[in-house]
């Protein structure tokens, strides 16, 4: 097959770029870059000899050989892994991400370096691309395992690469760096050395470093242990942090680290990270998690569904054990009776970890929340075993305290006669601290929970109570704030005097709107506006109901309650023109209107008809009425 010029794809380009000027803040981690893709390739290779015996021939050693050309300004890292055909070594060296790669460029605009770094790399694979900050040309060499063919890729990083057959004796992967003139203090074994040192001491194949000089040998740079079997002890912050990089394909610092190992029944090692920054995909509902499968040290896969549930999708590390056949298929792992006691084991860990987190560390451990609250969430939902376990780790912003609150605090600071946990529902805390559903809940100091995360309207009807509390939205329903003991003023005493008048009032405002509300009443909950919308009792909460009328889930919403405040100026307006007849012709039905159509606009609903809104305003504006 004669050599092939291609073009890189438009968004390669950009990527390139900024791999090569923001992405990294040093450039000697080019080598652990292409080191990790070596280390990957000998374990891939090692898994597919179980099943394929006639790949095993050339595997009894596996190794990462590094070797420096002073003259010719050269580096070259090769492995005797699992190696790349042509198809394979087009697709994963000339596009990043075969799909979505415009949609995540356009989701760094207006993130800043550090964001970009935990974005980008390992979600799309740039590591290779790295090696461009140090090479002006770059040159592949792979031979597939089990192929007779050997072929070469080799590119400048600019714009093309060429694809053509090549020559090479035994299966894997050269990676040849042309070296430029700035950067020729990598071609020093030492510094080699000290890199491999720094970052990648953790691989478990022999890093070696090739002779420079006649009479030398091979020198091992690494320790060639898998970081996971060695000691606690043994094992320093750095070496843990650089071994995260690794197998999470990450650039941010783990939040977490969980090394142990657990005997009894089943047996296994677990090496966990839980990260520091969210990846921006993690809503993407086909992401998979970042946890690698080993048996006896050799790897399986990266791709276990029933080894950790999708509500800790988050978490990245390795679980190595020895009670599982090594010619286990992939399809049988999904109903593998040890892998789902790991699994269990594993989320217990977990969630056993987070509420140590928790309680020694609050500010900590807001940011762990900030960033995965709302995945974890997610389990309260799915995960009947662990519902109230993961309750009990689970913050929430509040009317009544500046910083997350869990539910226990929650309920150690409810009002004397309150037996139920209050929440609203919507977008974000700052709409919902404005809402007017909150007003007589604030002025008695009655707290209430916010629920910003689409998530949460569907684990709360699901789980109904926490410590024998129930949960009540405050936009449906009555308040039922009377028989809440605060300690503060009645202010309400004064309008139970006037219930026969505001009695008549509802009934006429309900006259007036006709079928386009469900229920028309007096208030609790108002203290400052007129009026607002809730909905029935026996209703779908608000928020959840526009979610799913967003998504197309259902046809049409419910009709809502229209609540008046007795105690405002505008309702007690209304009250004297029942008295007029004149003016109640004139005036009311109008007035009803705008007040429905008020209450609508304050949740974020299209008035009742545009027109006659913009009608009924002018007119009462031109007369200069008072209501």
């Amino acid at each position: 097959m004669a050599k092939e010029t291609f073009t890189f794809q438009a968004e390669v380009g950009k990527i390139l770029d900024i791999v090569a000027h923001s992405l990294y803040s040093e450039k000697e981690v080019f080598l652990r870059e292409l080191i990790s893709n070596s280390s990957d390739a000998c374990d891939k290779l090692r898994y597919a000899t179980i099943t394929d015996s006639k790949l095993a021939k050339d595997t009894t050693d596996f190794k990462i050989e590094i070797d420096l050309n002073k003259k010719e300004k050269t580096i070259t890292i090769s492995d005797n892994g699992i190696g790349m055909t042509r198809d394979e070594m087009v697709e994963s060296l000339g596009t990043i991400a075969k799909s979505g790669t415009q949609a995540f460029m356009e989701s760094l605009e207006g993130k800043d370096d550090k964001d970009v770094q935990s974005s980008l790399i390992g979600q799309f694979g740039v590591g290779f691309y790295s090696a461009f900050m140090v090479a002006d040309n770059i040159t592949v060499i792979s031979k597939k395992a089990g192929s007779s063919d050997a072929w070469s890729w080799k590119s400048d990083g600019k714009g093309s690469f060429e694809v053509d057959e090549s020559q090479k004796g035994n299966q894997g992967t050269e990676v040849i760096l042309n070296i430029s003139d700035k950067d020729k203090e990598f071609l020093d074994p030492f510094r080699i050395e000290s890199v491999v040192k720094k970052y990648s001491d953790h691989i478990a194949q022999p890093v070696i470093l090739k002779p420079q000089k006649k009479g030398e040998e091979d020198k091992v740079l690494n320790n060639a242990s898998a970081l996971w079997t060695r000691d606690k002890k043994d094992i320093s912050a750095e070496q843990y942090k650089e071994f995260y990089h690794h197998v999470g394909m990450a650039y941010d610092d783990p939040w977490l680290t969980l090394h142990n190992k657990a005997e009894g029944l089943i047996s296994y090692t677990n090496l966990l990270f839980i990260p520091s920054t969210r990846p921006f995909d993690i809503f993407n509902p086909d992401r998979k998690s970042n946890l690698k499968l080993y048996v006896r040290r050799v790897f399986i896969t990266d791709d276990c569904e029933g080894l950790i549930p999708p509500y800790l999708r988050f978490v990245k590390g390795v679980i190595d054990t020895d009670d599982i056949d090594l010619n286990v298929s992939r399809e049988m792992l999904q109903n593998n009776p040890v892998v789902a006691k790991i699994k269990s084991a594993i989320i217990k860990r977990i969630i056993s970890e987070l509420k140590k987190k928790a309680n020694k560390d609050p500010e900590d451990y807001a940011k762990f929340w900030e960033a995965f609250g709302a995945v974890l969430k997610e389990g309260i939902h799915e995960d009947f075993t662990n519902r109230d376990k993961i309750l009990e780790v689970s913050r929430f912003k509040s009317s009544e305290v500046d910083k997350y609150t869990s539910l226990e605090e929650y309920i150690t600071r409810m009002k004397k006669g309150q037996d139920k946990i209050y929440y609203i529902s919507g977008e974000d805390v700052e709409k919902l601290s404005q809402s007017p559903h909150l007003e007589g809940f604030k002025a008695k100091g009655i707290e209430v929970l916010f629920m910003t995360d689409p998530v949460d309207e569907f684990w709360l009807p699901s789980v109904g109570k926490y410590s024998e509390k129930d949960f009540q939205s405050i936009t449906k329903g009555g308040a039922d704030l009377d028989k809440i003991k605060t300690g503060k003023k009645d202010t309400k005493e004064k309008d139970k005097k006037n219930n026969k008048s505001i009695d008549k009032l509802v009934a006429s405002i309900k006259v007036a709107l006709g079928d386009e509300v469900k229920e028309v009443k007096a208030s609790e909950r108002l203290t400052d506006s007129a009026v607002c919308l809730v909905a029935g009792e026996g209703d779908m909460d608000m928020h959840l109901e526009k979610l799913l009328k967003q998504h197309q889930q259902i046809d049409k919403t419910s009709q809502k309650v229209l609540e008046i405040n007795p105690s405002h100026p505008l309702i007690n307006d209304l009250l004297k023109i029942l008295d007029n007849e004149k003016e109640k012709n004139l005036f009311f039905d109008d007035a009803s209107w705008l007040l429905l159509d008020q209450a609508k606009i304050m949740e974020g609903q299209p008035v009742s008809d545009p027109n006659k809104f913009a009608r009924r305003m002018n007119a009462l504006m031109q007369r200069g009425i008072k209501i």
